[in-house]
């Protein structure tokens, strides 16, 4: 994205409390983006606990899970 790279550029020559209060602002504007996550996965969750009580997924013991993981991760 050339008009990014040269946004950015000329963002770097500020002073650096202008540079602040700009990255202040970018990241405040990702919070905003993430809005609706937090319902999604509760959507989401909702969802898989109906489907096991409908018997339409089957689940598997913790304990084999964290021994996959144990394997996987750190080679146990």
């Amino acid at each position: 994205m050339p008009q990014a790279n040269e946004l950015l550029k000329q963002v770097l020559e500020l002073p650096l409390d202008e540079r602040a209060k700009m990255a202040a602002e970018l990241l405040e504007s990702l919070s905003d983006a993430e809005e609706g996550v937090e319902e999604a996965w509760a959507d989401e969750i909702r969802s898989r606990v109906a489907a096991v009580r409908a018997g339409e997924l089957e689940g598997t013991d913790w304990r084999l899970v964290l021994d996959e993981v144990e394997r996987e991760v750190l080679g146990r």
